[in-house]
């Protein structure tokens, strides 16, 4: 079904050009000789600026959509365009401009470098050459501020408890200044409050750097933060709806 009084129903753009655009996208994986149908049959337009939770059992097909949305994998078949550009059929070299440059990544396990502080965390995802060193630095203080860690720049991750851990994730996250943050179950090691805390962050710098957040959850409560909830199993998408009605 489709609510024609919202704007973002009918294509996602909310009067826009959209920001992505998904059409009849499959992935298939071969494992042991046989075909395993990972996504089947996938259109989906997201809109800038939106929070979209994918939810889903295990094996629903999240995170193979998570990984074709953050353009570390291409589709068997269908079109994925993103900011106006095929990303099916892009060089590695694109793929990689555009993961460094324009999608930042938050992961369950967090994936911070021990040895590192949480500042060091931070700038070291800096495109290289993008800001003078000092001032990679100081974008790291402030980034680590604005998610409440500026008491905590100094501090390895194993003096970090993991919801401090995962908004050090976060600021890594927006560290270039991307158009999307991809989260991959990332409350998945945390507490239910430090869980719905991490969510509530991620929703606050949505608003204030005007990224798009795309997570993967299979939380229901988690699912009930985002402003569009996108339902899947066994690799399609069954529902999909705004927080207060379905979309489509």
């Amino acid at each position: 079904m489709t609510d024609s009084t919202n704007p973002a129903t009918t294509d996602g753009s909310a009067g826009g050009e959209p920001l992505y655009v998904l059409q009849s996208v499959e992935r298939t994986f071969t494992k042991g000789g046989v075909s395993v149908h990972a996504l089947r049959g996938i259109n989906l337009t997201l809109a800038a600026g939106e929070m979209v939770a994918l939810e889903g059992p295990s094996g629903s097909g999240k995170t193979t959509l998570l990984q074709l949305l953050g353009a570390l994998d291409v589709p068997t078949a269908g079109s994925i365009r993103f900011a106006g550009r095929e990303l099916e059929n892009a060089s590695d070299r694109v793929l990689t401009r555009i993961r460094s440059e324009e999608i930042g990544f938050v992961f369950q396990h967090f994936n911070l470098i021990p040895t590192l502080t949480a500042r060091e965390n931070v700038w070291i995802a800096m495109v290289p050459g993008s800001l003078p060193h000092e001032e990679q630095v100081a974008r790291a203080s402030e980034l680590l501020r604005q998610v409440g860690l500026g008491h905590r720049l100094t501090h390895l991750p194993s003096r970090l408890s993991g919801g401090e851990q995962q908004r050090v994730a976060i600021a890594r996250a927006l560290a270039n200044k991307p158009r999307v943050v991809i989260a991959d179950e990332p409350t998945g090691n945390l507490d239910s409050e430090t869980g719905l805390e991490v969510i509530d962050l991620l929703s606050e710098l949505r608003d204030v750097a005007g990224v798009t957040v795309i997570l993967a959850t299979h939380d229901e409560e988690i699912g009930r933060r985002a402003e569009r909830r996108v339902r899947m199993r066994d690799g399609s998408i069954v529902e999909d709806r705004a927080a207060t009605g379905i979309l489509s």
